[in-house]
């Protein structure tokens, strides 16, 4: 860190004041210095600045229960310094982040590989742009089940069939030869319930993520076969994928551009200094707990982004549910289809991943 009195000490950026409670100049102004106490040159605006303004002030993101997603919320305030003045974290539950985007309802959301592989296959017009973290899921049994071959026969809670932990699941156990059509008893239990299938002994297996993790193992329920953050090859690919309306991206491509740099200067803030990170989370009201907001952003490879290629988890997940016939195209000719990654290599070199 370059020293000078001038400088911003990240300390600075955040007080016991909640920033509901401060003004929204001095928030912004904070937030700013937060992302140079990153490494992120004070948030240098000299390469937007150098763009046109974003073709719309107003963008709407999904609101989902999740706090692997710091990401998209803690780019609130870097999305007004990017030119947006009408921003809107649109509520609804984790399973159904895409249909906000079919329905208008929404133009930029965070979605799992293996759930959009089968929302481009049905022809859904959406379009993967980057990706942002890995590692969020992870997928917990009872004591009959001590691997992922043991969960053959066996029962899964899930929200509903064609949800994305369905898919993602299914990934998951085609990995190893399980039919998931035809060898998994699918437990449907709406989103509100499946967790606590799985507590009641409903379910013999339960894929969580959080703060449902850190709530099973507080509780001392089931057992981790499968977490996403450590256990290869599930480690190496992207669980979030930053997905649009194919229309907004059309229509509005500077504001895209914007929107997804402020989403990826938010991730390496999470990356960077995850203690700031986690006490906006929960000065904002998206996690009440502060050591539960810690131990997720520090868990997850928030600096992914500038390293790894998301064709790659799109290619992986899409394989897997090809074999085990939940989708008919080949996954190249989907990831063709639906990503659009010059938004992200034009950001990768601006920003030096």
């Amino acid at each position: 860190m370059v020293s000078g009195s001038n400088l911003v000490h990240p300390a600075d950026c955040f007080h016991a004041q909640s920033p509901q409670h401060r003004g929204r100049r001095d928030f912004v102004k904070g937030m700013a210095a937060l992302a140079g106490a990153a490494g992120l040159a004070a948030y240098d605006m000299r390469s937007a600045a150098a763009e046109p303004p974003p073709e719309t002030k107003k963008i709407r993101l999904v609101k989902v229960p999740a706090v692997c997603l710091a990401p998209e919320y803690i780019a609130e305030e870097l999305l007004r310094l990017e030119g947006f003045s009408d921003i809107e974290y649109v509520e609804i539950d984790a399973t159904k982040a895409p249909d906000m985007l079919l329905a208008n309802r929404a133009d930029i959301t965070a979605w799992t590989p293996p759930a959009l592989m089968p929302d481009l296959d049905a022809g859904k017009p959406m379009v993967a742009l980057a990706g942002i973290h890995g590692g969020c899921n992870e997928l917990f049994a009872n004591g009959r089940v001590r691997t992922i071959r043991d969960l053959k026969g066996k029962r899964i809670a899930i929200s509903a069939m064609g949800a994305a932990e369905y898919y993602f699941v299914s990934a998951i156990v085609a990995y190893v030869g399980i039919d998931p059509q035809r060898d998994i008893h699918w437990v449907e239990a709406g989103y509100d319930n499946m967790f606590q299938h799985f507590i009641d002994g409903k379910a013999d297996a339960v894929l969580a993520f959080p703060p449902h993790p850190q709530d099973l193992r507080a509780r001392k329920i089931g057992r981790v076969i499968v977490d996403t953050a450590q256990d290869k090859p599930w480690s190496q690919y992207f669980c979030c994928i930053i997905t649009a309306h194919n229309e907004f991206v059309t229509k509005h491509p500077v504001a895209t551009k914007r929107a997804v740099r402020a989403i990826l200067k938010a991730a390496d803030i999470c990356a960077q200094d995850p203690e700031r990170a986690a006490r906006y989370m929960v000065d904002k009201g998206y996690e009440p707990r502060y050591e539960v907001a810690l131990e997720v952003v520090k868990s997850l490879s928030y600096d992914r982004w500038r390293t790894y290629n998301p064709e790659d988890s799109l290619r992986f997940f899409g394989v897997r549910l090809h074999e085990a016939g939940l989708i008919k195209t080949q996954p190249d000719k989907l990831i063709a289809q639906g990503t659009d990654w010059h938004f992200l290599n034009e950001l990768k070199r601006e920003l030096k991943a």
